[in-house]
């Protein structure tokens, strides 16, 4: 009997945790311990009174491995929600980039054109450099990069993905 292997699949899950040291290490050191990957991890303090952090951590594996990763952080202390955006429904992902072009010439303006559409906006200029800050889905700034590859790339800085339900619940 031939069985055939799930497909992985990727999800963006949001935890919301107490605000104290160490609980981003427990989170990173689970996933380690059990083989998981993280593509992309985003904390940031949410609450008025800095006690409550949110994190957002995309990663891919199969549907059984996915709720094993939700029911083990589920079981961490200070972890107060765990939410699987992929599985409840429509959301919105956003992505910060900072991306370094250097070129002359036609480069230079092939570049300003592209980030004009993009709606990407020039954040630092010298004769023969910018710094363009792009906001949008990871999709949209992945392409806007290969494009920079042809024209200069340099360097890429990304702040990993923020998600956010649709509609008017709160997780």
């Amino acid at each position: 009997m031939h069985i055939q292997p799930q497909t992985s699949e990727r999800h963006v899950l949001i935890v919301t945790v107490d605000n104290e040291a160490g609980i981003l290490a427990r989170i990173a050191g689970m996933f380690t311990a059990r083989g998981y990957n993280i593509d992309s991890l985003t904390v940031a303090d949410i609450s008025e009174d800095h006690a409550i952090s949110r994190v957002t951590i995309v990663t891919k594996g199969p549907p059984p491995v996915i709720d094993q990763i939700r029911a083990q952080l589920e079981r961490l202390v200070p972890v107060h929600n765990v939410v699987d955006l992929t599985e409840e429904g429509p959301h919105v992902e956003r992505e910060l980039a900072l991306i370094k072009v250097t070129g002359e010439g036609e480069k230079r303006v092939e570049a300003l054109r592209l980030a004009d559409i993009f709606r990407a906006r020039a954040v630092d200029t010298t004769r023969t450099s910018f710094i363009f800050e792009l906001t949008g889905a990871p999709a949209k700034i992945d392409s806007f990069v290969a494009l920079m590859r042809e024209l200069g790339l340099v360097e890429i800085g990304r702040t990993g993905i923020v998600g956010m339900m649709r509609g008017k619940e709160k997780f």
